[in-house]
C-alpha cells in the first residue's frame, strides 16, 4: 500500500512538472520577447574534413536564419525586429543519442528523455542563455551520400539536425535548421511521411496560385517545392521558402 502511494505521488510530481513546462512554453509564444537559439556543431563521423569545416564556422554564417524569420514575421504583422537570435556555441565532443527508427511510443519517450538529459549535460555557455538548443551533426559529404532525417522536440526545445559538413551545402543546411527550429515551437510537418510530397493546401507556400504548378516556393514545414502533383524538389536555400499560414498559427504568429 505504501509503495502504491509513493508511485502515485511520483506520477503526480511528473505530471505537474510537465503541465508547468507546457504552460511556460505556451506563454513564450506570445512573442513579447525574442528566442535566443544556441547551435552546437558536432563532428558526427570523426573525419578531419568535418573538423576543418567546423573550425571555419562563425556566428555570421547563421545570420541568414535570423534575417529570414525577421522578414517572414513581418508578413504576419509581428512587430518584433528580431524574433530569433542565433548564437554559435562551442563544438560539442560527445554524440547525442540517435532517434529510434520505427520505434514504439515507449522507445520514443525514452529517447526524448535521454536527449534532453544529454542537452542538459552538453550545453557550452553562450552569451545569452538560450531557450532553444540545436545540435548540428555534420557529416563528410564524400563519405555519406544521404543523411538520416533530422528531428526536434518542443518539450525541452532541443533539435537533432543532420547536415553535410561543407560550404557547398551551407545554404541548404540553413533551410533544414530553420525547419527544425520551428518544430521546437510546435510547428508540425506538412508533408506526407511516406512520399515526402507536401500536403495540399497546408504544405504549399502559395496554395491559391494559378496555375498551381509549378510552385515557386516551398512552405517551410512542407519541406519541398511542388513541381507537379507527383513531383517536388528540396529548396536550394531559405530564399526559396515561405512560412505558411497554418505554420504561423502553430507558432503563435497568428492568434
Amino acid at each position: 500500500m505504501m509503495w502504491k502511494k509513493i508511485r502515485i505521488f511520483i506520477l503526480l510530481l511528473v505530471f505537474g512538472a510537465v503541465v508547468q513546462q507546457t504552460m511556460i512554453e505556451q506563454s513564450d509564444l506570445d512573442w513579447d520577447r525574442n528566442f535566443y537559439v544556441a547551435v552546437y556543431p558536432i563532428n558526427a563521423d570523426g573525419t578531419t574534413a568535418v573538423d576543418h569545416y567546423i573550425s571555419t564556422l562563425t556566428k555570421e554564417d547563421f545570420e541568414p536564419i535570423a534575417d529570414y524569420f525577421s522578414e517572414e514575421a513581418k508578413r504576419f504583422g509581428l512587430t518584433m525586429r528580431r524574433p530569433f537570435q542565433v548564437q554559435l556555441g562551442a563544438k560539442v565532443l560527445h554524440q547525442p543519442p540517435a532517434p529510434p527508427k520505427a520505434a514504439s511510443i515507449l522507445d520514443t519517450i525514452t529517447w526524448s528523455l535521454k536527449f534532453r538529459y544529454f542537452s542538459w549535460k552538453n550545453s557550452p555557455q553562450v552569451a545569452v542563455k538560450p531557450k532553444i538548443r540545436m545540435y548540428l551533426l555534420y557529416f563528410d559529404p564524400t563519405k555519406n551520400a544521404r543523411l538520416s532525417h533530422s528531428t526536434a522536440l518542443s518539450k525541452g526545445r532541443v533539435g537533432y539536425v543532420n547536415l553535410f559538413g561543407s560550404k557547398a551545402a551551407h545554404r541548404q543546411n540553413m533551410f533544414i535548421l530553420a525547419h527544425e527550429m520551428l518544430h521546437t515551437l510546435g510547428a508540425t510537418d506538412k508533408y506526407n511521411l511516406t512520399t515526402t510530397l507536401p500536403i495540399f493546401p497546408e504544405g504549399y507556400a502559395e496554395p491559391n496560385k494559378t496555375p498551381r504548378y509549378p510552385q515557386d516556393f516551398a512552405e517551410l514545414m512542407g519541406g519541398r517545392v511542388p513541381i507537379s502533383e507527383s513531383q517536388a524538389e528540396i529548396p536550394k536555400s531559405l530564399l526559396h521558402t515561405l512560412v505558411g499560414e497554418n505554420t504561423a498559427k502553430e507558432i503563435g504568429w497568428i492568434k
